[in-house]
């Protein structure tokens, strides 16, 4: 029986668990390998249900390993771009546009893990990847995170409804950011290495789109929901 590509990999994967479980590669000689490999075969033939589940134990053993190479960028916010405890036990990070609904969405999910979870810290990492407006509102972001304003323009900014050029400058007002320092920010080159940087971790964290999630070892993709979100804290801490 022929197994296609992503099977294969899988049915590999399994192989080399067993053959790992049994004995040191060096231990096991060509006939007990071949007889070991035999049985794996006859096993996942049998049930080809745990190719999936394999396959599945297998991008989530990389992906771990990519976050962990990866995770002290990811983590660390720009300058104010967070909220929550300071040093919490779990980061909570999330990829997000402003032109995002989805993301707008999440606000009330994550305040709630916040308010329920005093040792969770969010670290918020601009992805504007929607319009034109989206980089705008990225870049007097930024400049407001500089001012320890970050989590009033955020909320500001998302109950405004509509990314426009006035209601980031509406946002930034609310939070005594004048018109002229706002659209300063928007032509600045200052802030392109910080949106450059999440756009190329987003890319490596093979994010489909806003907003994404990195919580532990997890990558969560959408707006999952609070449920979803409480369970990779859980998982992130050892619950």
């Amino acid at each position: 029986m022929m197994l296609g590509g992503t099977s294969f990999v899988a049915a590999a994967a399994v192989a080399a668990f067993f053959l790992q479980s049994a004995a040191p590669a060096a231990a096991v000689d060509t006939k007990d390998r071949a007889a070991i490999e035999a049985i794996v075969r006859d096993y996942i033939l049998e049930h080809p249900e745990i190719l999936p589940q394999a396959m599945e134990k297998l991008a989530s053993k990389r992906m771990g390993a990519v976050i962990d190479q990866n995770r002290s960028v990811i983590e660390t916010p720009y300058a104010g771009a967070w909220e929550g405890a300071a040093k919490g036990d779990v980061v909570l990070v999330e990829f997000f546009d402003y032109a995002c609904g989805y993301c707008r969405a999440t606000l009330p999910e994550i305040a709630k893990l916040v308010a329920q979870d005093s040792n969770l810290k969010v670290v918020y990492r601009e992805l504007p990847i929607l319009s034109e407006q989206s980089a705008d509102a990225a870049k007097v972001s930024l400049l407001a995170a500089e001012k320890g304003q970050y989590m009033p323009f955020h909320r500001a900014l998302y109950g405004a409804g509509k990314v426009t050029r006035d209601s980031i400058f509406g946002a930034a007002a609310q939070v005594g950011i004048d018109r002229k320092a706002a659209e300063a920010a928007m032509v600045s080159t200052k802030y392109n290495a910080e949106v450059e940087s999440n756009i190329r971790l987003a890319q490596t964290l093979q994010a489909s789109g806003t907003p994404t999630f990195v919580i532990g070892n997890q990558v969560l993709n959408g707006a999952v929901g609070l449920d979803t979100l409480k369970a990779a804290v859980a998982t992130a801490r050892g619950k």
